[in-house]
């Protein structure tokens, strides 16, 4: 005789994709930590380094849009990156209102360094590099729907927003 199907939760925490994602994140970042520290970098560090080893010499807003980041939360963390001699902070000649970010020699030195951390997160993983860039693509979408979706759409107040206006 065949098995009903069970219904599925909707709130149960091991269908929510938020929590797989989140779950995994805290995962990741834990394999990240002791290859970072051996660079002297946390991991937000690592991502505007990342963006100036691509691209060297770009704004703080220019950053700020790449990694999502407003200037208050990455102000402190060049700052970080400036005292340790990796970036140098300057206002721009042209535009005195925003700041350039620029490696400094040892910055442009440590992204050699850091070349090892892509393939160590890669073999972490046990996934080949073609699932990996399926996974980040199928990521990577569910990402651009949310945000074309909060652009058109602005979420509703929540119910204790409503009982404070309301």
């Amino acid at each position: 005789m065949p098995q009903p199907k069970k219904r599925v939760d909707a709130l149960h925490l091991d269908e929510q994709l938020c929590f797989t994602l989140y779950s995994t994140v805290h995962l990741l970042n834990r394999t990240y930590r002791p290859l970072l520290e051996e660079l002297g970098l946390t991991y937000p560090q690592y991502l505007a380094m990342m963006v100036l080893w691509e691209e060297d010499d770009v704004t703080v807003k220019a950053m700020g849009e790449r990694l999502l980041l407003d200037s208050g939360t990455l102000t402190p963390l060049l700052k970080r990156l400036e005292a340790a001699g990796l970036v140098k902070r300057e206002r721009d000649m042209l535009d005195e209102r925003q700041v350039r970010i620029r490696l400094t020699t040892p910055g442009r030195a440590l992204r050699s360094k850091a070349e090892c951390v892509p393939v160590s997160i890669l073999e972490a993983s046990g996934l080949a590099v073609e699932e990996l860039r399926d996974l980040k693509a199928r990521v990577l979408a569910v990402r651009e729907a949310l945000s074309a979706r909060l652009e058109e759409e602005p979420p509703p107040p929540t119910a204790s927003r409503r009982r404070k206006t309301g």
